[in-house]
């Protein structure tokens, strides 16, 4: 299987100067763990997630005061959209990520979690419907 079976293709993205708070109440209200960051003077998708936010909460420092700038991780960590399952999970693994950008010809097209994969490996895993 590949990157591209397994990933989310809507692309959530915020810019650097919005608080905590907003980053907070936006990855709820979409139920997502991670938010791509779109930086127009810097090179590259950056990312924030829901760590780095308890990682700054936990400081005490306060959510309306903080920006996504100074707690993102700039220069994500990227898979290709071509790239197999096991090559996106062996970058997770070697490097910490739960969460990787997806490029297709050095362009953002999607977003990879360690969840996706382990939806597509085990299928057993994925939600049971109820009616």
């Amino acid at each position: 299987m590949k990157v591209r079976d397994a990933m989310t293709g809507d692309v959530l993205t915020m810019t650097p100067g919005r608080s905590l708070r907003d980053a907070a109440k936006f990855m709820a209200d979409h139920n997502v763990g991670a938010v791509v960051i779109m930086d127009p003077e810097q090179p590259g998708p950056g990312i924030f997630t829901e760590r780095d936010l308890v990682r700054s909460i936990g400081k005490g420092e306060n959510p309306d005061d903080e920006h996504v700038a100074e707690h993102l991780t700039a220069h994500a960590a990227f898979a290709d959209i071509e790239w197999d399952l096991e090559e996106a999970a062996d970058t997770m693994a070697k490097g910490g990520f739960r969460h990787l950008v997806v490029v297709r010809h050095g362009e953002l097209c999607g977003i990879i979690s360690m969840r996706d994969i382990m939806r597509v490996w085990r299928p057993s895993a994925r939600p049971v419907a109820t009616s």
